[in-house]
């Protein structure tokens, strides 16, 4: 019989399932970004358990691993000092002339629109290190960043 006409299976022609992509270096995270994965955790126990469909249990099971893994290695950021630009700091600042406000956080906490901005992003990166008063390069632009104030957040 030729091979044109063999079926091996359904499953073969499926589209593969990966796990979710856990970010390459320190799962840093603060009390606040600690506490939101827990709670992760805790309505995907609660999903599963109500949940009968074999493929939305698959994936609920995946997306626990992710949320374990990232639990399994948080590890809570000591609290700046708030003298420069550091995880878990506060920063308000000029991005070509628009003032912005940011709080550097864990990956899984980041959230750009609500202001939350992961340190492995650009931007944090551009700004991590930085002083009030400085002004940083960013893009193509030699003064792209001016650092207003840097405050400490509790949480």
């Amino acid at each position: 019989m030729s091979v044109a006409f063999r079926r091996e299976s359904d499953e073969e022609h499926l589209e593969p399932k990966f796990e979710l992509p856990i970010p390459a270096g320190p799962n840093l995270v603060t009390g606040r970004g600690l506490a939101l994965i827990r709670e992760r955790i805790s309505e995907l126990e609660a999903q599963l358990g109500r949940i009968e469909d074999p493929e939305a249990i698959k994936k609920l099971q995946r997306d626990l691993r992710y949320w374990n893994t990232r639990q399994v290695t948080a590890e809570l950021a000591p609290l700046p000092l708030g003298d420069k630009v550091e995880f878990g700091t506060e920063v308000r600042l000029l991005l070509n002339g628009k003032l912005k406000t940011f709080r550097i956080v864990g990956d899984d906490e980041a959230d750009p629109a609500a202001g939350l901005l992961s340190f492995n992003a650009p931007l944090s990166r551009a700004m991590l290190g930085a002083e009030a008063g400085e002004t940083l390069p960013f893009g193509n632009a030699s003064d792209a960043i001016e650092i207003v104030e840097i405050k400490v957040v509790s949480g």
